[in-house]
Order: structure tokens, then C-alpha cells, then sequence
């Protein structure tokens, strides 16, 4: 597998907010609601709850990116999750800010970024926390095909 990369470097506590954005020079040309063509990024809590509910009673499974701009980490995990979503075109794929989506973040009670959560018919069925990008494709292909 890869390397370990459970270190405090490769996440960070919900509580760390001091650390300042970082600035990717492109983020004022993205859509408001995409992060890319295959990844939906939640703004509204209204959009969170209409994918969501549209999704629950399916079998498909639902990726949740829980991210911040704050977030060195979360940043380096964006274009491994945009190659997983161009691979796996019958999963969805959502971005959710716990900055901006503050009531669901809590839901999911979580507590370091990067968390990846994998949702089928409206239940979480795994996670990840950190950026373990073994970890993620392998949970990613199991839950994918599973029924």
C-alpha cells in the first residue's frame, strides 16, 4: 500500500481554523456549484437535502468530501477524488464545506479533515479520515458494486 499517511500533516482537527486559505489562483473561475464537472459542490443547505433525498431510496452510492479552504490536505485530495469520479461514472460525487454547510458537517459528527464519507440508501456505510488515498479507491470499488 502507500505511505503511512495517518500523520498529523495529512489532516487536520475541525478545531485548527487558524490556519489561513490557500489560494489555488483559479478558484474564482469554478462554477458555484461544481468542483468539477463530475464532482458537485453543496452550497445551500436546500441542495444538500433535495441530492440527498433523491438518492436515498437507490442503490447508488454517494461520496461526501468533507473539506475546508483551510485545509492544506483536503486540497490534495481534489484531484485524486476528480480521477476516482471519472472512473467510477455511476457514483456520485459531492463537496460539502463544513465552513459553509455547517449544520450538516455536524451531523456526521466529525472531527479532521479530510473525512470521505461513503453513503448507500441513506445510510453511512464506511468512512475515511485523512488522506489515505488507498484506503478511499478501496472503499470507493467495494461499496460501488455492492448492493
Amino acid at each position: 500500500m502507500g505511505a503511512n499517511t495517518s500523520s498529523p500533516s495529512h489532516r487536520f482537527s475541525l478545531n485548527d481554523r487558524s490556519r489561513k486559505p490557500h489560494k489555488a489562483g483559479f478558484e474564482s473561475e469554478i462554477s458555484p456549484y461544481k468542483v468539477s464537472p463530475l464532482i458537485v459542490e453543496m452550497k445551500k443547505k436546500n441542495q444538500w437535502t433535495s441530492r440527498f433525498d433523491a438518492l436515498k431510496d437507490t442503490n447508488k452510492l454517494l461520496v461526501i468530501k468533507f473539506t475546508a479552504k483551510w485545509c492544506g490536505p483536503c486540497k490534495s485530495l481534489e484531484p485524486k477524488l476528480e480521477q476516482l469520479a471519472v472512473k467510477y461514472t455511476d457514483v456520485e460525487f459531492v463537496k460539502i464545506d463544513v465552513d459553509v454547510l455547517k449544520s450538516v458537517w455536524k451531523e456526521y459528527n466529525l472531527h479532521a479533515l479530510p473525512t470521505v464519507v461513503f453513503m448507500k440508501r441513506g445510510q453511512e456505510v464506511d468512512r475515511v479520515v485523512g488522506l489515505k488515498l488507498d484506503e478511499i479507491e478501496g472503499k470507493l470499488h467495494k461499496y460501488a458494486y455492492s448492493f
